[in-house]
């Protein structure tokens, strides 16, 4: 569970978690093609961050600057766990 604490000590620009996920209701469901996906949390600039996620043969830096944007806060905590004061900081 990534907390207020651990989010400020990583630096802006870096990715700080990747995983993979089925294309599906359970993982993260973006279109009914299926698939593994692998995802990309990234914090930003502004002392912000956000997911992306793409194919899961994609290198993670293609995903981080070409992937679809995770919107759905179950598939965000799905992908990083972290507590509310770390959830509002997201980038919609």
């Amino acid at each position: 569970m990534i907390n207020l604490e651990l989010f400020n000590l990583i630096p802006s620009g870096d990715i700080f978690a990747t995983g993979f996920l089925y294309n599906s209701p359970e993982g993260i469901y973006m279109n009914n093609e299926g698939g593994l996906l692998r995802w990309v949390a990234v914090k930003g600039f502004n002392n912000d961050w956000t997911i992306y996620c793409h194919r899961s043969y994609q290198p993670i830096n293609y995903i981080k600057q070409s992937g679809d944007k995770i919107f759905t806060e179950e598939y965000i905590k799905r992908c990083v766990p972290c507590d509310d004061s770390v959830l509002k900081l997201y980038r919609r």
